[in-house]
């Protein structure tokens, strides 16, 4: 490999900026990762979550940056991905195209290639796993293939960086020369009405920064972009019935009353001759693949699921078994760094602010990286193999029967863990209405912050042999919940027929390790920056509603009365009911007696609407909130005997199932929160889930409250 190192760059190169595109599983993202010496940059596209890489390298005089972008089929707007990517080709600037093909499935991946070629733009063909191709007794032409499409094609294979210098010094090539007109032709019934219309948008001299012949194609296509383009030009009343008649002409040739077949089996019949043309398959005995021997298991009709299951089961027990080990150990340097810090700072106030507020807050951030590091190696593995297709296809029929996608499972399941990384995980659906519906049923997944205030409420109305049995109906109803929601949704806001369900099952392949990190560490970076930039100050926040206003008198009075106590609990219970007070008497406190109206249909006195609220930050928050409500300290958990007696004495078996229910559904917490209106793609969307989760939880709470007084 001849690549420089970017900082070695000379500043007078000359710079390439080219667009990597292909369908999904071509392998676009690892061929960019086995260019040496690359640098990748991370971030997103305006106004989407869809990630954008681009690479930069040098080579010879050159300073090139690459922008991958997302996998499509084809030119269609069926997911964000594939508006993404059409988008930045129709409009963005750039000098080449990096056309990347996988060899082995050649006439498939060609349906984007001649679409590319129709925009007449400078095109470069990456004829990708040719390795594989030869393994499987596939030889392609690469040099006659050049000569009939009239660009160049590159034979190459990222695994094993075979033939990168050269595509590099094709695209160098291809730079410095004119561009070459296109070489797709069409039948002649569309090559006739094609030149119908660029003679007359010729004629007219119509501005466009597209060749007259994409314009042409586009509007016998039918797309709208181009048709709102043109239509309020003086032109367009003229050229209204010429394309009229074309658009007759086209589908009587083609005996459809449909255009976009018509195109459809335009291109398959010019990508077809090309195959037929550059591409030769050696006979070879009649076996079974690797990839079949592996799918005759893994997919089988009966043992396809639970072993997917298991894989699950597996993944999820990594992720938050594992996972635990070192968030102990972060947990315990942010509380030693917090009382280091705290010691340094005088003022009560301020430390209590830095301490209590902005570290804590940050702590509560960083504690479930190694849950996220954990989750996204799984995922990687299961989509760079090739199993996330299978895992659709499995459970697709059955998600179907609730409104759900199949590959729904992976956020759904991951939602148990932490809602963060299973709002994040919802990427994995390309629809945009599936990975909507899917991002507004996570939250009726139990999350791990839950569990606390499960086992508090277990504990003091269950004896000890049934609490487990308790958390388990718990667990289940959520879950069950969670698939009635999705099927009233499905009913309802996002009603529609149901889009079909084609996924490619690519072969299996060994990921590549660098590959595996480079995603890994860009999702786990975009957590952090997208959670922690948030997350300190709503807790300052909570930290502000919770300490302020002081009362001076009340705090001097107490404090009088713990100087005369006798021992140490007298003191202890002194200091306990003045945290109470203080907080009855703070914001916090203000604007749960406001609300304590509001709840009472629920059976909730202020304390518990307290609690509520607080759990909006943080669910763990709930527990130590009613700790210092009841006079008990922050210093609890959930096995605190103490606690455990005062919410069995003084909140009523009804109010605390209705208090289970709303813990379950309600909104969830405002890291979660923050990143599920980054994903669904709005502030909006998180107004339509506060309204959504408010008013079901508040209805199913208030109905299992009522039946809980009958008995």
């Amino acid at each position: 490999m001849i690549f420089q190192d970017i900082k070695s760059c000379p500043v007078t190169a000359n710079h390439i900026k080219i667009a990597l595109v292909g369908q999904p599983n071509v392998g676009k993202s690892m061929l960019i990762n086995s260019i040496s010496n690359a640098h990748l940059h991370v971030g997103n596209f305006s106004g989407v979550t869809v990630d954008k890489t681009e690479v930069l390298f040098d080579y010879k005089n050159y300073h090139f940056t690459v922008v991958d972008l997302p996998g499509t089929y084809a030119f269609t707007d069926y997911t964000i991905e594939e508006r993404v990517t059409h988008n930045y080709l129709c409009a963005e600037s750039y000098d080449l195209i990096i056309n990347v093909v996988d060899s082995t499935n050649l006439e498939k991946n060609l349906q984007l290639t001649s679409e590319l070629m129709s925009m007449s733009k400078n095109v470069v063909i990456a004829l990708n796993m040719s390795d594989e191709a030869q393994k499987e007794g596939i030889e392609i032409d690469a040099v006659y293939m050049t000569q009939l499409l009239g660009i160049p094609c590159v034979k190459v294979s990222a695994q094993t960086k075979e033939g990168i210098d050269d595509l590099i010094e094709a695209v160098v090539t291809q730079y410095e020369n004119k561009l070459q007109k296109s070489k797709l032709i069409f039948s002649e019934p569309v090559e006739e009405e094609i030149a119908q219309i660029v003679w007359y948008l010729e004629k007219h001299k119509y501005g466009n920064a597209d060749s007259y012949r994409y314009v042409a194609i586009n509007l016998l296509k039918n797309d709208q972009k181009t048709y709102e383009k043109i239509h309020d030009n003086p032109i367009w009343m003229e050229l209204q019935p010429i394309l009229i008649e074309a658009l007759k002409h086209i589908e009587l040739h083609h005996d459809s009353d449909d255009i976009k077949e018509a195109f459809a089996e335009e291109y398959a019949s010019f990508n077809r001759g090309i195959v037929a043309e550059v591409l030769k398959q050696k006979k070879q005995v009649e076996k079974k693949t690797l990839t079949e021997k592996i799918d005759s298991v893994l997919i089988h009709p009966f043992l396809g699921i639970p072993i997917f299951l298991f894989f699950m089961w597996s993944l999820f027990q990594l992720t938050f078994e594992v996972g635990a080990i070192p968030m102990d150990y972060i947990d315990a340097f942010f509380g030693w760094f917090g009382d280091a810090i705290g010691a340094t700072i005088p003022n009560d106030d301020v430390r209590s602010l830095v301490v209590d507020g902005i570290i804590a807050g940050v702590g509560a951030v960083i504690l479930f990286v190694p849950n996220i590091i954990i989750l996204f190696i799984g995922i990687a593995l299961l989509e760079s193999t090739g199993y996330m297709s299978r895992v659709a296809f499995l459970l697709d029929g059955f998600f179907h029967k609730f409104g759900l996608h199949g590959q729904s499972f992976i956020p759904l399941v991951t939602g148990f863990g932490c809602s963060i990384p299973a709002y994040m995980s919802a990427r994995i659906l390309k629809n945009d209405r599936d990975r909507l519906l899917t991002l507004f049923i996570i939250g009726f997944m139990s999350c791990g912050a839950r569990l606390p205030v499960y086992v508090l409420f277990a504990g003091a109305f269950f004896s000890h042999e049934m609490a487990g049995n308790i958390l388990f109906i718990i667990y289940v109803s959520g879950a069950m919940l969670g698939l009635i929601a999705a099927k009233i949704l499905k009913l309802t806001a996002f009603k529609g027929v149901d889009e079909p369900f084609v996924m490619e099952m690519p072969k299996y392949r060994l990921p590549s390790a660098k590959l595996i990190w480079h995603t890994v560490l860009t999702k786990t970076m975009m957590y952090l920056k997208k959670a922690g930039t948030f997350i300190a100050a709503a807790s300052m926040l909570i930290w502000f509603l919770s300490n302020y206003p002081k009362n001076l008198n009340l705090t001097q009075s107490y404090e009088s009365k713990i100087e005369v106590a006798v021992d140490e609990k007298e003191k202890k219970n002194l200091s306990d009911q003045l945290a109470v007070e203080h907080l009855e008497q703070s914001y916090l406190g203000s604007i749960g007696k406001f609300s304590e109206p509001l709840f009472a249909p629920l059976g909730f006195d202020w304390k518990m609407s307290v609690a509520l609220q607080t759990g909006l930050a943080a669910k763990e928050v709930v527990v130590s909130t009613l700790g210092v409500l009841y006079a008990l300290g922050d210093e609890v958990d959930e096995e605190n005997d103490s606690l455990i007696n005062a919410i069995s004495k003084n909140i009523p078996f009804a109010s605390a199932i209705s208090f289970i229910v709303v813990i379950m559904i309600y909104l969830p917490c405002l890291a979660a929160s923050i990143v599920f209106t980054r994903e669904a793609g709005g502030i909006k969307y998180f107004f339509y889930l506060l309204i959504f989760t408010s008013i079901t939880a508040y209805v199913l709470a208030f109905i299992a409250y009522r039946i809980a007084l009958l008995f």
